[in-house]
């Protein structure tokens, strides 16, 4: 058995409800579920997972999301129809970007800066998931804050070198970012795989975990208005009302 280490603070939300966030805004905001009958929903899981990072204290992500978000609204409700040709399709892929694929890039965010890899594994645990699942998952929630990490310290290193655009070597700045990025990235997922496996996961003995998690009232207040909403798209596309 083996004991992991949890954070010292409680994070707002429970995992599970984190995920289930996540697969909605997938579902409904990136797979368009629910066609037009969604479109009153899609603006709340645009904007929830922003205030879900003001409470994290995540306040240059919230900023920069909310402006992106709202310029986008904006350009889609009064700029968008009057445009034709060029202009027209850079206009609709601009909001497009904003309004479909940010809002899982940010969501993402929320949930791997705020959950540890102990929260993650105690959650998929009470939720009977398969190791074969967990371990690889527990290996993402390290790997993609580890990748930022070198790309930011690969990046100073080659500004100092004067690689960069609009710099005298900007030519090399693909092969100089982007081969070390690849290494990096590599011996990263190597070495997350080696730690995982020293620490027990994956072994055939029962294990035990001191961090806990559990629901509290922003939970089901989270999951009252996911289901809330679900509820309105499902009863809309049946003319319900």
């Amino acid at each position: 058995m083996e004991l992991l280490n949890s954070s010292s603070k409680k994070s707002l939300l429970d995992p599970r409800t984190k995920l289930l966030l996540l697969i909605f805004v997938s579902t409904f905001v990136l797979g368009n579920a629910g066609g037009e009958y969604a479109n009153e929903f899609r603006y709340v899981l645009n904007y929830l997972p922003l205030f879900l990072l003001l409470f994290a204290r995540r306040w240059s992500a919230f900023v920069k999301g909310f402006v992106c978000y709202t310029a986008a609204y904006l350009l889609q409700i009064f700029l968008s129809p009057h445009l034709h040709g060029i202009m027209g399709f850079l206009c609709l892929a601009v909001v497009g970007i904003f309004l479909r694929f940010l809002p899982g890039i940010i969501t993402g965010m929320y949930v791997v800066s705020t959950t540890t890899v102990s929260e993650f594994i105690a959650a998929m645990e009470k939720m009977h998931v398969s190791q074969k699942i967990t371990i690889p998952l527990a290996v993402m929630f390290r790997f993609f804050p580890t990748v930022v990490e070198e790309a930011a310290s690969i990046n100073k290193a080659m500004t100092m070198r004067d690689i960069k655009l609009g710099g005298k070597k900007a030519l090399q700045m693909i092969e100089y970012r982007l081969i070390p990025m690849m290494t990096c990235s590599l011996k990263i997922g190597q070495e997350l795989s080696a730690a995982s496996l020293t620490r027990g996961l994956g072994g055939p003995g029962k294990r035990t975990n001191i961090c806990k998690i559990g629901f509290g009232w922003c939970d089901f207040l989270v999951i009252i208005l996911l289901a809330g909403g679900l509820a309105c798209v499902v009863l809309r596309a049946l003319k319900v009302f």
